[in-house]
């Protein structure tokens, strides 16, 4: 992800990364809140912040590690009623340099490491806010359930919810005849 791909840029210029590494603290505004909300379709994301660590690996990598929290108000699947909900993710990501990334042809098979690959980085730079807002979303229940929230008495009982049961009372009534 490119920082303009991002509504929450946070550049690190790798160059200024020292050999033992550098702390930074990440913390939306409430602006890129706003629109990390309208990205996850989530009516509002009160907190978000992450506490990351960037160090060298290899001779142009960058190692990332940190934490994000976040408190993201949802909307439960089945009460459609909105709830506050906690996001606690552990963030690890290694980058390399683009150019030093197998480069494949159309149609050619590359062999992949045993370990994933590094992510990419290009013109010297990683965005630190977009990884942040990909872990987020990576954090997000895809559907969210209010605490306490039950579905309706008589639903989830898996009678006529089969789209073959109709078929099947179908069938019950041609050998009838």
């Amino acid at each position: 992800m490119t920082e303009t791909d991002s509504p929450f840029s946070r550049p690190l210029v790798v160059a200024t990364v020292p050999p033992e590494g550098i702390d930074v603290d990440v913390v939306a505004t409430e602006e890129e809140r706003a629109a990390l909300a309208a990205l996850n379709d989530a009516p509002e994301i009160g907190r978000l912040e992450a506490k990351l660590h960037a160090r060298p690996f290899g001779v142009a990598g960058i190692a990332v590690t940190g934490r994000i929290s976040a408190e993201v108000t949802r909307i439960c699947v089945v009460s459609l009623e909105p709830f506050p909900t906690e996001v606690e993710e552990t963030i690890s990501v290694r980058f390399l340099p683009a150019e030093a990334l197998p480069q494949g042809q159309p149609g050619e098979e590359i062999e992949l490491p045993e370990h994933d690959l590094p992510d990419p980085y290009a013109d010297g730079v990683i965005d630190l806010g977009a990884v942040v807002s990909e872990f987020l979303t990576l954090g997000l229940d895809p559907y969210p359930r209010k605490p306490g929230a039950a579905l309706p008495a008589g639903a989830g009982s898996g009678e006529g919810v089969s789209p073959f049961a109709a078929l099947s009372r179908l069938k019950a009534v041609d050998s009838d005849d």
